[in-house]
């Protein structure tokens, strides 16, 4: 019988606790350990492009990394962190989604993928497997939960990349959105400034008569962009007799940082890390669509 993926979680951090582990060789090592038949192995999800198993050992992961228990070391690659040593050491500690609810940033995490707010009796509800929510709303509020684990993967990997595939795929992003000519194009644009406080831009039109400047930065979490870089970027702005720019970072902006991009007398728009990860998802770049499920409701109309 495959485990739950709450079962799941002591056993996967285990495994990260013996060092870097890569997510792919931890499904078959798990299945092995589990004894899980050759049946339960390949077992589908509804949408048949994911095994059961491989689904659940991911959002154990997911879900420990949340929580901070474990995290990213490279592609596909994870590792324990003290946090998740300190649970594994704890004696008869159970190791689930209640007491990942304990560690603020799991917290803000269901914060951002729930509209309710946190009650006991909605902890409770997850615990027990009972909700008074429709079902609909089940699913309508496990589906943002879906996109905030994925928008949190796809920043982790923002982030670990190389500065040139940062630029690369703001290129990519932004002619999705509709900006830009080619993406031959586009791409020589980026990059090619590289000094005044402007990384690239984006001609709007075949000829450029239309510009954006782009500034791009990419940080960790936490070091956020404070007012000075955003009046460098307008000073940018000014040498290139511009008017309009997009500065893009991986991590956030100060409140002093956000209020002088309002006040300055160009047109500025900021774009956090968050922010960039959703408009990947709504835009399909670095994510794929998995399934599309189709809410249906009787129609009164054919029944009159």
């Amino acid at each position: 019988m495959i485990p739950d993926y709450q079962s799941l979680m002591r056993p996967v951090l285990t495994h990260a606790a013996k060092g870097e582990v890569k997510i792919g060789d931890l499904i078959q090592t798990l299945s092995d350990e589990l004894a899980l038949s050759a049946e339960d192995r390949e077992e589908l999800l509804p949408s048949g492009k994911q095994t059961i198993i491989a689904n659940r050992i991911h959002w154990a992961k997911t879900y420990l990394k949340q929580a901070g228990l474990v995290r990213a070391t490279r592609r596909a690659h994870f590792e324990i962190t003290d946090r998740g040593r300190a649970a594994l050491n704890t004696p008869g500690l159970e190791i689930n989604t209640a007491y990942l609810k304990t560690f603020d940033e799991f917290q803000d995490f269901q914060t951002r993928a729930s509209d309710r707010p946190t009650k006991p009796e909605a902890v409770a509800e997850d615990v027990v497997g009972v909700s008074s929510e429709t079902p609909d709303e089940q699913l309508r509020r496990a589906h943002k939960r879906i996109v905030e684990s994925l928008a949190s993967e796809l920043l982790d990997r923002v982030r670990e990349s190389s500065p040139a595939f940062f630029e690369s795929l703001i290129v990519q992003l932004l002619i999705a959105m509709g900006y830009g000519g080619t993406s031959e194009d586009a791409g020589r644009a980026l990059g090619r400034a590289g000094d005044n406080g402007v990384d690239g831009v984006i001609d709007q039109d075949p000829l450029g008569v239309d510009q954006i400047y782009v500034q791009a930065k990419r940080y960790a979490e936490g070091n956020n962009i404070g007012s000075g870089a955003i009046r460098d970027f307008s000073g940018g702005l000014s040498l290139k007799r511009a008017t309009k720019g997009i500065f893009v970072t991986t991590s956030g902006f100060t409140d002093e940082a956000v209020r002088t991009a309002r006040d300055l007398d160009k047109r500025i728009v900021l774009i956090d890390g968050q922010q960039f990860t959703k408009l990947m998802i709504r835009y399909n770049i670095g994510c794929r669509d998995e399934e599309v499920l189709h809410l249906k409701k009787v129609d009164e109309d054919f029944f009159e």
